[in-house]
């Protein structure tokens, strides 16, 4: 292995604020670098795609690591979501969902969905500034998610608490953390399951127009999701259903505020929004890695990778590769073909994909539109205390 003094160590300050200069050396200096814990760090954009694409790169294994950070009690009660399996499993657990988030199904929704944005901004017009997070990153797809799942209204508060505990524990799945926020993400996880499993049996009831009654029919080639299966589909939907968008929605919109002759690029030419959407994900990924376990020995790039060792793949890294996209570090909305990872890759590639990008569209279009004179009201927003999910506390603006 190479020698270096780039460590990984995503819990450093320093990191949360900007982690690509931290990739950069990385890639350059260790592009396949051994953590001192024994798991792998990938930075290189064919490396990344190589193991996320390759069978031998599993995820059944973190059931394991799930059990040790959310307790024992919890995998009984909630089988592994199939973000946490592997073929014939994920295959037959995905083919049931997918069907909700197809391109065409999710552009039936589009003209609801700027609805939602419209009176979102509305309410936030009027008052001469906004959170764009607080005001529009969030509540666009929460409500969203909600609305698909069944959730009511007046439950959306507590569950965003949920949601965000549970995010903030993901850092602590294979790497050392805060006693607190392993604790909070369970207790998270436990009352968002609980929530959901209250309310199978008043959709199984009343079914609805929602998701959460179509899980509960849903039927393929004469497989039905059992109950817990549905329950664990709802946690999974609702969190990847809102976190990596309120994420695209509040890196896309400082990345522009940051980049004013991009901004006014795409002012000019609002065609340029879809493409603008795709770059903003390459250039400040929501999600900036995700991880594999070997289910045998295998090499990579001249390394061994020992069975049962934990390979994780930065995304936010094999963005920036220059090797893949010219001048990498630069933002362009006129970027074409931008062949991010941003969603992953291979058979755990994002369900929600087409959902968050109409979502993306609608919600930084609109917001360009309707406040010409959009600004920064603070020189310096806060990031999030999470190196997994990448996105900020707050984003104040000025109209």
């Amino acid at each position: 292995m190479a020698t270096t003094e780039v460590l990984f160590n995503p819990f450093e300050p320093e990191f949360h604020a900007d982690p690509y200069p931290f990739y950069r050396r990385l890639r350059e200096q260790d592009p396949v670098h051994r953590t001192p814990m024994g798991f792998w760090v990938l930075t290189r954009y064919d490396d990344c795609v190589a193991v996320l694409r390759d069978p031998r790169f599993g995820r059944e294994e973190f059931q394991q690591m799930l059990a040790a950070v959310y307790g024992g009690e919890d995998s009984d009660r909630l089988p592994r979501s199939m973000l946490f399996r592997d073929p014939p499993d994920h295959t037959r657990l995905r083919a049931l969902v997918s069907k909700a988030f197809t391109p065409r199904t999710i552009e039936v929704m589009r003209d609801h969905i700027q609805g939602i944005v419209d009176r979102l901004l509305d309410r936030a017009l009027g008052q001469g500034g906004m959170d764009v997070i607080e005001d529009l990153a969030y509540p666009l797809p929460v409500t969203v998610i909600c609305e698909m799942l069944g959730v009511p209204v007046d439950d959306h508060a507590s569950i965003r608490g949920w949601s965000a505990d549970i995010a903030r524990s993901l850092d602590a799945i294979g790497l050392p953390s805060d006693v607190s926020v392993v604790e909070r993400g369970r207790v998270a996880r436990r009352a968002l399951a609980d929530y959901f499993r209250a309310l199978v049996p008043v959709r199984r009831a009343r079914p609805q127009a929602d998701l959460l009654s179509g899980l509960l029919a849903a039927e393929e080639q004469g497989d039905k999701l059992t109950e817990p299966e549905i329950i664990a589909m709802c946690l999974l939907l609702f969190i990847a259903g809102h976190e990596t968008t309120v994420n695209l929605i509040g890196n896309g919109t400082l990345a522009l505020l940051r980049h004013p002759e991009q901004l006014a690029r795409l002012r000019a030419d609002p065609s340029l929004v879809p493409s603008a959407v795709e770059e903003l994900l390459r250039y400040d990924s929501p999600v900036q890695r995700t991880a594999r376990i070997a289910s045998t020995d295998v090499d990579l790039a001249g390394h061994h990778i020992g069975k049962g060792t934990m390979v994780v793949t930065a995304l936010g890294a094999a963005n920036r590769d220059p090797a893949q996209f010219a001048d990498p570090d630069r933002l362009d909305v006129t970027r074409r073909d931008v062949r991010h990872i941003s969603f992953g890759y291979g058979i755990h590639f994002c369900l929600g994909a087409p959902l968050a990008r109409v979502e993306g569209q609608l919600a930084l279009g609109t917001l360009l539109r309707r406040a010409p004179r959009l600004a920064l009201a603070e020189p310096a927003p806060e990031w999030r205390e999470s190196s997994v999910l990448r996105g900020l506390k707050r984003l104040r603006v000025a109209f």
